[in-house]
């Protein structure tokens, strides 16, 4: 599966000059809400994450996403390997908490989906809430990891359906060139 590609045709590959949720900036960003807005695009994405999941021999209770952007991807994953879906939202400290509705029994193991890895900030701390909870990461999976280095997620196993990686710079050191370019927030 050629995953940039999908984005290319969803039209959610872009260039110039962009805030990533980490703080950092890049010249490149992929917008997976973009992407995932077209069913056929989301189910082929989750098929190939449930099948690789499958395959590297990792099974879960439940699947978890963090809200918003990890809800759609975890539904579809969690269907394509036939077990719950769950997520997790800001709990207005800076981390994640688990939404009442959900019950997380005491050991019971499960996977975080994440569309794109830059620092895995996000996914962490949906991991977090849900091991708060009593469960147990089995693994993480993510359709792009772009991660420059394997940073706060280095204990857990990942699956990935590929792996791209754009400069991205700290607020203290965005270069000239890129700094020409009008900056986007996303």
């Amino acid at each position: 599966m050629d995953v940039l590609k999908l984005y290319q045709e969803a039209g959610a590959y872009h260039e110039g000059h962009f805030l990533l949720a980490s703080g950092r900036h890049s010249p490149k960003f992929l917008q997976s809400t973009t992407l995932l807005q077209y069913p056929q695009y989301t189910s082929q994405l989750a098929q190939a994450l449930a099948t690789a999941l499958t395959d590297a021999g990792h099974t879960a209770d439940f699947i978890i996403g963090p809200a918003m952007g990890g809800v759609v991807l975890a539904y579809e994953v969690g269907r394509n390997l036939r077990t719950r879906a769950i997520f997790a939202e800001k709990d207005g400290q800076g981390g994640m908490k688990i939404r009442e509705a959900f019950s997380i029994a005491e050991g019971e193991t499960f996977i975080a989906v994440e569309d794109v890895l830059t620092t895995g900030g996000s996914v962490l701390k949906a991991v977090l809430a849900a091991e708060k909870a009593g469960g147990q990461c089995a693994a993480i999976a993510c359709i792009v990891d772009r991660r420059a280095q394997e940073g706060p997620l280095s204990g857990y196993p990942l699956v990935s359906l590929t792996r791209l990686v754009f400069d991205t710079y700290p607020p203290d050191a965005v270069p000239d060139w890129l700094a020409a370019i009008p900056l986007q927030e996303i």
